[in-house]
């Protein structure tokens, strides 16, 4: 138990470990990087560090502090305790006042974006004014252990006008508390909270690491672990959720979309696809960029170099093959500056289905 059990970016858990050692630990830190590459794992392991009451620059993992603290591993039943309790259709005040706040240990907070309400969550959930202040208030208070962390996942769904609560704390830094961030991208954060983060971006693990790691998943056949590792694309979180037969289905619909698309089929057909994505399906909206992402780039791959190319959806090669032969790279390169267009309008709570529709038709009247 300890740090030798996180996978990959070595470089980062070196560095942090040297602070740790030195008793040198920053006030706030900026992990970013892309979903599932173990930011928030490391966060929590780093606050069982920075209060394990047996070790230095590691954790034991058996102390009452390490025991807490590991609690925060899985928050999804932390946040629906905290929904619950605030009740289920609560008003602006009753959640400013109520912030969604999760702790298992007096010197650990983490703070999530709220999703409102537990059976019917808000679309696009957003760290709060009400946490922002809540962390504010509790930053500066003298540790019971050795110090206090506060971790903040989703800080780039701050508002800009909320940010300037968090930069207050950071501009005047309390000693004995660290503050670390978590975002995909440092981007999407005010300037003038990056500059003052040390700042850590976190690489995909190597395909290899994680199919090693699946090794532990004795329902995974040798096939299905490579698979699975080269779908996830580094990312050790989405490895482990993956269901093969579901992902094979929702990788088909988004590539169906690309093929629509790119043959100038009629907007009615992507109409009811666009639908599909954006309303019946489970899993998050951005995860399904993602994929739209990864489906072009393999196509742009196989555009330059169909027999060499190592693709990111190596079940579907014989599908993006035929496509690759009919979507040019100028295609290619309008479908992905759309996306980014519909990406980056997210952040102003763009409607989600009209966004997808608006990409697909545009790609089918080119």
């Amino acid at each position: 138990m300890g740090f030798a059990d996180f996978l990959g970016n070595e470089n980062i858990l070196t560095a942090l470990r040297g602070m740790l050692r030195a008793g040198r630990v920053p006030n706030a830190l900026l992990f970013t990087g892309p979903r599932g590459v173990g930011k928030y794992t490391l966060a929590r392991m780093f606050a069982q560090a920075a209060n394990c009451e047996r070790m230095n620059d590691d954790f034991c993992g058996e102390c009452a502090p390490c025991k807490s603290i590991a609690q925060l591993a899985d928050t999804r039943p932390l946040i629906e305790r905290g929904l619950a309790e605030r009740g289920e259709s609560p008003d602006t005040a009753t959640i400013e006042r109520t912030p969604l706040l999760l702790q298992t240990h007096p010197d650990v907070c983490v703070i999530v974006p709220d999703p409102v309400r537990l059976r019917t969550p808000v679309a696009r959930p957003v760290i709060r004014m009400g946490q922002l202040r809540a962390v504010q208030r509790a930053a500066y208070f003298r540790p019971g252990a050795r110090r206090r962390v506060f971790i903040l996942d989703g800080a780039e769904t701050m508002r800009w006008d909320n940010a300037n609560i968090f930069l207050k704390i950071l501009e005047e830094p309390p000693e004995s508390a660290t503050l670390i961030l978590l975002a995909s991208s440092a981007d999407l954060l005010l300037r003038t909270i990056q500059s003052r983060c040390l700042r850590f971006y976190f690489a995909p693990v190597p395909v290899e690491q994680v199919e090693g790691f699946l090794k532990r998943r004795a329902d995974l056949k040798p096939a299905q672990r490579k698979l699975v590792a080269q779908i996830a694309q580094g990312s050790i979180g989405t490895a482990l959720e993956m269901d093969l037969e579901e992902s094979g289905r929702l990788r088909r619909d988004v590539l169906r979309v690309i093929e629509l698309g790119a043959a100038g089929k009629p907007a009615g057909k992507l109409f009811a696809l666009t639908a599909q994505l954006t309303k019946t399906e489970k899993v998050p909206f951005e995860n399904i960029l993602d994929l739209f992402y990864s489906l072009l780039t393999d196509l742009l791959e196989l555009s330059c170099d169909a027999k060499n190319s190592v693709l990111r959806n190596p079940d579907l090669r014989r599908e993006l093959e035929a496509l690759s032969a009919k979507a040019t790279l100028d295609w290619v390169s309008q479908a992905t500056s759309r996306l980014d267009q519909l990406h980056g309008r997210l952040r102003r709570n763009v409607n989600r289905q009209l966004g997808l529709e608006n990409v697909a038709v545009s790609l089918a009247s080119r």
